[in-house]
């Protein structure tokens, strides 16, 4: 079936979502925190004995989630998500309660499929203020070539020396049955039946599981480990991942953040033409 380009403007409902300490901390275990080294991260993984408890920057991509507009039909066997960034407009509290509006921004004509865009403007209900900006890019494989604008061009660009950082992280081959507990329970990632029908050999890594480990990479190496002076952050996910992977995060210091790309231990880079900016 044909995608509707005239959905493109339409805004989903909006939604109120809440957050508590026991959900921050369930993320910052989901994305690696603590993984192999227990005695690290402490201020992200716990919340006791003179610790005061910190948030993963990161952790606002699955809090305030919301829903897209009727009409936007998703085979998730041929669903990909293949972009997603963060802006954060304030602190992320350890408990909130915020509303969350999504709005679908763009539909592009990608040739073998379609990239569908969508914004999500995150306002806190305590303040009224707007909390964080989130942006996110879905690839429905085969709703491509109807015509349609191939959307905005990139011009990140690798730079042409040696990373200033490289940030090795293991991830666990049960590390997908524990992401999933934050909210994405697709089964691509889970299932091996679904799996095999989206195409893949065995069920792969959430895109946004990765996506949290850079995250952290990010944080300690850029941001001083202090979520305060984080920006954003916004990448393309450009191949998947099998569960139990290495992930190396290479980081280059620009004077209002970082570009930054992620690979497997095959060298081939999952995580591109990343950004991440200061506050």
């Amino acid at each position: 079936m044909a995608i509707d380009i005239t959905l493109v403007g339409q805004r989903g409902r909006t939604v109120e979502k809440s957050w508590t300490s026991k959900d921050v901390l369930l993320y910052a275990i989901a994305v690696g925190g603590g993984l192999g080294h227990p005695e690290e991260e402490l201020e992200f993984t716990t919340e006791n004995f003179e610790i005061e408890q910190k948030v993963f920057p990161s952790f606002i991509c699955v809090a305030a989630t919301a829903p897209l507009p009727d009409g936007l039909n998703i085979d998730f066997t041929r669903m990909l998500h293949a972009e997603m960034s963060f802006r954060l407009l304030d602190d992320i509290r350890i408990e909130n309660q915020v509303l969350a509006t999504s709005t679908i921004a763009g539909i592009y004509d990608k040739g073998s499929g379609a990239l569908v865009s969508t914004k999500t403007e995150v306002v806190d209900t305590k303040t009224g203020k707007a909390l964080a900006e989130l942006t996110s890019g879905l690839f429905l494989r085969g709703e491509g070539g109807f015509g349609g604008d191939r959307g905005p061009q990139d011009s990140w660009e690798r730079p042409e020396r040696s990373p200033d950082f490289e940030v090795e992280y293991e991830t666990r081959p049960e590390q997908a049955l524990l992401y999933r507990l934050t909210g994405d329970r697709n089964p691509l990632h889970t299932n091996p039946v679904f799996a095999s029908k989206a195409g893949f050999p065995a069920p792969i890594l959430h895109g946004m599981c990765s996506y949290g480990f850079t995250s952290r990479a990010l944080l300690h190496k850029v941001a001083n480990s202090e979520p305060s002076l984080f920006g954003g952050m916004s990448a393309r996910f450009t191949k998947a991942v099998a569960l139990g992977e290495t992930l190396t995060v290479q980081i280059w210091r620009t004077e209002d953040g970082a570009l930054f790309r992620t690979l497997d231990e095959a060298g081939d880079t999952i995580i591109d033409r990343g950004r991440m900016t200061l506050r």
